[in-house]
């Protein structure tokens, strides 16, 4: 489709300039730099729509992502595919206000989730946390509804998360939190954990 349109621009402009009165080596030019305009707009669209920055607020991600610090959202991470255990994603809040956060998908649709004894158990197994500050509640028994996730903050203590206001729906996700890339000495790709019975 993209190169539909292009094909129909480059060829609206080729006619548009064959009727101006200029040398046939400036029409090129004029042609060229066109072409490389259209061309920029097109990618710049496309970043857009694949692409987001992101700010974190707070200290719910810490030790792994802090207050102030930029990230790289991938948008499309998700368009052939459903989130996994253990990503890093950006989401709408579900409050209804128009604040975006940032949380790791702890479980997944259609399991069950509690916390006992400072670990977080996936349909009554325990799960490895190694990327975790601070100590995780008890917290009951909570079957995970169809097209919804089970969220946290790395940093327990700290987060207002799926333990306080419920499951994430699906629609809420906007992306996959990708780059950490500012400030740049805190320059870094932001790994999702992969779980060994997940795979």
């Amino acid at each position: 489709m993209v190169k539909t349109v292009l094909y129909y621009i480059m060829l609206y402009m080729r006619r548009l300039i064959r009727r101006l009165n200029m040398s046939r080596a400036t029409k090129i030019t004029v042609l060229q730099i066109a072409g490389t305009l259209i061309l920029a707009v097109v990618i710049f669209t496309t970043m857009q729509a694949t692409f987001e920055s992101r700010v974190v607020e707070g200290a719910c991600m810490e030790p792994n992502l802090y207050d102030g610090q930029r990230v790289l959202v991938i948008k499309a991470a998700y368009w052939s595919g459903e989130p996994q255990r253990g990503d890093v994603v950006i989401f709408e809040a579900v409050d209804g206000t128009d604040r975006t956060l940032i949380k790791r998908i702890i479980g997944l649709p259609g399991e069950n989730i509690s916390m006992s004894g400072g670990k977080v158990y996936i349909d009554g197994e325990p799960l490895e946390e190694p990327y975790i500050k601070g100590v995780i509640q008890a917290f009951p028994l909570t079957e995970i509804p169809a097209d919804n996730y089970f969220v946290m903050g790395d940093n327990r203590d700290h987060s207002t998360d799926s333990r306080r206001w419920g499951t994430l729906p699906r629609e809420n996700i906007i992306g996959r939190a990708w780059l950490c890339y500012w400030p740049m000495g805190d320059w870094h790709l932001i790994r999702g954990y992969a779980y060994t019975e997940d795979r």
